[in-house]
């Protein structure tokens, strides 16, 4: 199983939490909006949403967990519903 990430993200994500919940969301907007369309970035933007959402739910920051649960969501289900094919399966295979 393919787990290798390809994108900053992490990166970016680490980043914008030490300046908060707006650097989060407009960490977010710019890399759904760049990469939207590249099946492996989605797939590991869904990635680090899900687990960032675990990571500041374990330490008690409850709205960053909410928000990160919520782009989770959206993010997961644009996925639901663009990616077909090979695409869907590569986005199942990573995620499950």
């Amino acid at each position: 199983m393919e787990t290798e990430f390809t994108t900053t993200f992490w990166q970016d994500f680490r980043i914008a939490d030490a300046f908060g919940i707006s650097a989060v969301k407009d960490t977010y907007k710019r890399a759904f909006k760049e990469w939207k369309d590249d099946y492996r970035y989605l797939t590991d933007l869904v990635m680090v949403l899900n687990h960032s959402c675990w990571f500041w739910y374990e330490r008690g920051n409850e709205e960053l967990s909410k928000l990160y649960s919520d782009l989770f969501y959206e993010t997961q289900d644009y996925a639901y519903e663009n990616l077909k094919g090979e695409e869907l399966d590569y986005f199942f295979r990573i995620t499950d």
